[in-house]
């Protein structure tokens, strides 16, 4: 919505056609929404046609990855099948999708902007998957970033902390089923822990930026003459980033298990 008012014709990304009615209701006749599943390669295509009907052969000025979800629980007990979900939506789908748009991209000397995380440079306990994912991310990102050198396009990472979106509530549906369904002995290994990790983690949505902020990340990425190669976005985040770097691992380590009861 930041990039519709902004003037850019925006060809957005939703998983339902109820997301769709809801964004096109607020935006403007540039505005248009491709449903799209990012782990699926016959939703690509076919949300690369529908841009192109609609961009013709002028090119795309930029790609946002922002597809993501966020899988908790402890790496021990944490179902595979969910750990690949994990994996699939926020790293693999980010690279199949670029591969889709990149002819796009290649004629205008488009840019692409992976928005990846805190949680990219950050793990945390009980969000293992995710950070695999996430840190992954930062690599692909910076791979990209090298290999499209040549061709002038830009590749940059967004690094956001806590943000005011509903991943949280997601989130947490997906850690009861999964903490539903671990045997007994996980939920004594790890019940108490889970417990004051959870209280953190509604702290941390509590004080989540407004989206716009990363939006307007996302903007300066896009449009800037001199981007950034990387954005790190919320005081939360910078705060994180820098502490991690100053302190030894087993000084951090101490400070995070502190902080849930460990």
């Amino acid at each position: 919505m930041h990039l519709d008012e902004l003037g850019f014709s925006v060809h957005a990304g939703v998983r339902k056609p109820a997301d769709a009615e809801r964004l096109a209701a607020d935006a403007s006749e540039r505005f248009s929404t491709v449903i799209v599943d990012v782990t699926d390669r016959a939703s690509i295509a076919t949300a690369v046609a529908a841009v192109e009907r609609v961009a013709g052969g002028s090119g795309l000025a930029g790609l946002v990855n922002n597809a993501g979800i966020a899988v908790p629980g402890p790496l021990e007990f944490l179902p595979i099948e969910d750990f690949r979900r994990q994996i699939e939506v926020n790293l693999t789908g980010h690279v199949a999708v670029t591969q889709a748009f990149l002819p796009h991209l290649r004629a205008t000397k488009g840019r692409i902007v992976n928005v990846t995380s805190i949680g990219g440079l950050i793990a945390f306990p009980f969000m293992g998957a995710y950070h695999a994912s996430k840190f992954a991310l930062e690599a692909v990102t910076d791979a990209l970033r090298r290999e499209l050198r040549p061709w002038g396009i830009r590749v940059a990472a967004i690094e956001p902390g806590s943000v005011a979106t509903n991943i949280w509530e997601r989130g947490q549906k997906q850690a009861d089923e999964i903490r539903e369904s671990m045997p007994a002995e996980g939920e004594r290994l790890y019940g108490v822990a889970l417990d004051d990790y959870q209280a953190v983690l509604d702290k941390t949505a509590e004080r989540g930026i407004e989206p716009r902020k990363v939006a307007r990340a996302i903007e300066h990425a896009l449009t800037s003459r001199r981007p950034k190669t990387r954005y790190l976005v919320g005081t939360d985040a910078a705060i994180q980033a820098r502490i991690e770097k100053l302190l030894p691992d087993r000084v951090f380590d101490a400070i995070v298990a502190r902080s849930i009861g460990g």
